[in-house]
C-alpha cells in the first residue's frame, strides 16, 4: 500500500539544517494497521506529513499505490490526498458553521457526482462509524469531543480512500472517548479491512495497532509487530 525509501527531511533556518527525517524506510501493506510512536521532536510528525502527501522528502522515495509521489507538484499532490488520503486529526477540524452531515460531505465539493450521490455517500460514511441519525443535522458545537472525532472519522471515508491517517485521533479526549474512538478505528480495519496508520504518543492507544514503529531523532529504532494488541468482537 506505501512504502518509503531511506526518506530524509531537512528544513533550513539560515544557516542551520536540523534533519527531521534521517534515512527511514518502512512498508505498510494493504489492510494493515500500524501505529508510529515517538517523543517529541523524533520525526513522526514530519513522517505523518510527508506520508499524507502535505510535504515531499528532502531525499529518498515515496510510493504510494504503487506511484512514485516523491516530486510531485502541490497540485498533484492535492489530487492525490482528494482520492486516496483520509484524515483524522487531533483538533477534528470540522467546520463549525456547518452541519455533522455537510462536514462529512465536504470532501465530495469537487467530485462530479450529483448531490444525490454525494449525500448517499454521506449517509453511508456516517453509518459506518455507527453516528445517531438525529444528531446528522446539529453542529459541531452542539455534540461532544468523542462524537466530533467520529464525524472526522466519518468525513475521512467518504471518499472511500485507499489509506487513513490518523495523527493522535485521541489526543483531546477523556479514557472513555478514547476508548469509543480507537473502537471505531478497530472496526475499520477487522471488519472493512482498511488500512490505517495513526501516530500516537500513548502506549495504550497503540496496543490497539497491529504492528508499532519507534521513531527516535528522525530514526526507526523498532518496528514489531504487536503481540498484545486489542481486538473487539465484531459480529
Amino acid at each position: 500500500m506505501l512504502e518509503t525509501k531511506n526518506i530524509t527531511k531537512i528544513y533550513k533556518t539560515g544557516e542551520i539544517e536540523t534533519r527531521a527525517l534521517d534515512g527511514v524506510s518502512l512498508r505498510v501493506n494493504d489492510g494493515e494497521f500500524v501505529a508510529i510512536m515517538g517523543p517529541s521532536g523524533s520525526g513522526k510528525s514530519t513522517l505523518m506529513h510527508i506520508l499524507g502527501c502535505l510535504d515531499t522528502p528532502t531525499s529518498g522515495k515515496y510510493i504510494l499505490d504503487g506511484e512514485d509521489v516523491s516530486n510531485l507538484s502541490d497540485d498533484e499532490l492535492a489530487k492525490i490526498r482528494n482520492k486516496k488520503i483520509g484524515f483524522v486529526f487531533q483538533s477534528f477540524n470540522l467546520l463549525p458553521r456547518v452541519t455533522i452531515f455537510k462536514n462529512v460531505m465536504l470532501p465530495l465539493l469537487y467530485s462530479n457526482q450529483p448531490l444525490s450521490k454525494r449525500e448517499q455517500l454521506a449517509k453511508e460514511a456516517l453509518e459506518a462509524v455507527s453516528f445517531a441519525e438525529k444528531f446528522w443535522f446539529y453542529y459541531p458545537n452542539q455534540i461532544s469531543g468523542g462524537m466530533a472525532q467520529r464525524v472526522a472519522i466519518a468525513r475521512a471515508l467518504v471518499n472511500d480512500p485507499s489509506i487513513i491517517l490518523a495523527d493522535e485521533p485521541t489526543g483531546n479526549l477523556d479514557s472513555k472517548s478514547s476508548e469509543a474512538i480507537m473502537e471505531t478505528l478497530c472496526f475499520l480495519h477487522q471488519k472493512q479491512k482498511r488500512t490505517i496508520v495513526m501516530i500516537t504518543h500513548e502506549p495504550d492507544i497503540a496496543q490497539y495497532a497491529q504492528r508499532i514503529i519507534y521513531l527516535k531523532d528522525g530514526k526507526i529504532v523498532s518496528d514489531e509487530e504487536n503481540k498484545n494488541k486489542i481486538f473487539f468482537n465484531f459480529n
